[in-house]
C-alpha cells in the first residue's frame, strides 16, 4: 500500500523549515566564501570549532611537540572539509524538506530526490510541477556551491603561500623557532646590520597582507607552517622584538623602517584579535608591566652589546623604552600563539601544549676548511 501524502498543515511547516535551513546555509556560504570580512561565529563555523577541539584534545595525549605538531597539521584541513561537507548536507536536507512538503510520500523519498538533484545525478526525479521546479533549483544550488568551494581553496592557499615565503626566509636570519635578539645577533656577526632596514620594510608589507588575508579567511590562522618549528605568529613576534630592541638600544641609528614595522605589526595582530575574539587595550600605558622579565631583557642586551651591536642610549633607559613598545603587542601575540598552538619559542609566552619546554633557535653548524671540527656559529 502506497504511503499517504501528509496533510496541508504539516506540509506547510516542512516547507517553512526547509526554507529556513536553506537560508541559514546560504547565509553561511556567502559570509565565508564571498564577503571579504570575517564570518560571525554560528552554525557556519560550528563544525570547524568541533574539529579543532577534537584535534587539540588528541594532541594532548602526545608527549613531544614534534608529535603534537604532526597531528595538529591535519586539524584545519579536516575542519575545512567538514565545513564544506556540512554545507552540502544541509543543502540536501533543506531541499528534501521542501520536496516532502510539496507532496513526497516520505522523507526518504524526498531525500533521494534532493540528493540526486543537488549532486546533478538525475537518477531520481519528481513528476509534479512543484517537485520539478524544486529539483531544478536544487541542481543550480549544488553547482553554485561546488563552484564557490573550488574557487575558495586557491584563494586560501595563495594567501598561505605568500605568508609562508617570508616566514621560511626568516629562518636563516632568526633561527627556528624565530627569536628577536637572534635576528640582531646574526646580522651583527656577519656584518649585515645595515640590511635590517630592508628586513623591517619587508615585514611591514607582510603584516599588512596578513592582516587583510587572515581577517577575510580566518582558517589561515590555524594553518601550520610546513616545518614544525616555524610559525607565522612567532616569526612576526621575533621581527617586532628585533625592531623594538633596535629602537630601544640605538634610537639615533635605528632605521625609520623599524618604527613602521612595529606599528604595522601590532596593528595587524590587533585586527586579527578581533576575529579571534581576543580582548586587548587599544591604548596601553607605556609604563604598564609586561610578561617578559627585566632580567631576561638585561641578559640579552648584555650579550648583544658584547657582540658589538651599536647603541646610542644610556644602558639604564633601554628597558623602559623596549617595554613601551612591547606593551602594544605582547599580550595579543601571546594569546594568538596559545590559540594556534605555535612552537614554544623563547619570549613567546606560555602554551597548553608542548610539554618538552622552550625550543631554542636552531643554529647552523659553522664548519671552516681550517677547522672542520667547529660545532656552532
Amino acid at each position: 500500500m502506497a504511503a499517504a501524502v501528509l496533510p496541508v498543515a504539516p506540509r506547510v511547516v516542512l516547507i517553512v523549515v526547509g526554507v529556513v535551513v536553506l537560508g541559514v546555509t546560504a547565509g553561511g556560504v556567502v559570509r565565508v566564501l564571498i564577503v571579504p570580512r570575517p564570518p560571525a561565529h554560528g552554525l557556519a563555523t560550528l563544525s570547524m570549532r568541533l574539529v579543532r577541539r577534537g584535534f587539540r584534545r588528541a594532541a594532548r595525549l602526545r608527549r613531544t611537540y614534534a608529535a603534537q605538531d604532526a597531528l595538529l597539521v591535519l586539524s584545519e584541513p579536516v575542519a575545512l572539509v567538514a565545513l564544506l561537507v556540512s554545507w552540502m548536507a544541509l543543502t540536501v536536507v533543506g531541499f528534501a524538506l521542501l520536496l516532502w512538503g510539496d507532496g513526497a510520500t516520505s522523507f526518504a523519498t524526498a531525500f533521494d530526490q534532493a540528493g540526486s538533484s543537488v549532486f546533478t545525478l538525475g537518477s531520481v526525479t519528481g513528476h509534479q510541477p512543484g517537485a520539478q521546479v524544486i529539483s531544478f533549483v536544487a541542481a543550480g544550488a549544488g553547482l553554485t556551491l561546488v563552484a564557490l568551494e573550488i574557487a575558495y581553496l586557491p584563494a586560501l592557499y595563495a594567501s598561505y603561500n605568500r605568508r609562508e615565503t617570508l616566514v621560511t626566509l626568516l629562518e636563516s636570519r632568526a633561527g627556528a623557532p624565530a627569536w628577536g635578539p637572534e635576528i640582531l645577533a646574526r646580522h651583527q656577526l656577519v656584518g649585515l646590520v645595515d640590511n635590517l632596514a630592508a628586513l623591517f620594510a619587508d615585514w611591514e608589507r607582510w603584516s599588512a597582507d596578513v592582516a587583510e588575508s587572515h581577517t577575510s579567511y580566518p582558517s589561515l590562522l590555524y594553518f601550520r607552517s610546513p616545518r614544525s618549528r616555524n610559525s607565522w605568529v612567532v616569526s612576526l613576534l621575533a621581527v617586532m622584538d628585533a625592531a623594538a630592541l633596535t629602537l630601544a638600544m640605538d634610537p639615533e641609528g635605528a632605521p625609520m623602517e623599524a618604527r613602521m614595522c612595529v606599528r604595522m605589526g601590532f596593528t595587524a595582530v590587533r585586527d586579527i584579535a578581533h576575529v579571534a575574539g581576543i580582548g586587548f587595550d587599544p591604548d596601553p600605558d607605556p609604563d604598564s608591566p609586561i610578561a617578559l622579565s627585566r632580567e631576561e631583557f638585561e641578559a640579552t642586551v648584555d650579550h648583544l652589546i658584547e657582540l658589538g651591536l651599536p647603541t646610542s642610549r644610556r644602558r639604564t633607559e633601554m628597558w623602559m623604552h623596549f617595554r613601551g613598545w612591547r606593551v602594544n603587542y605582547e599580550g595579543v601575540v601571546y594569546e594568538l600563539a596559545r590559540i594556534v598552538d605555535a612552537p614554544p619559542a623563547t619570549w613567546s609566552g606560555p602554551r597548553e601544549l608542548g610539554r618538552g619546554g622552550l625550543l631554542e633557535p636552531a643554529r647552523p653548524v659553522d664548519r671552516q676548511p681550517h677547522d672542520p671540527g667547529a660545532r656552532r656559529s
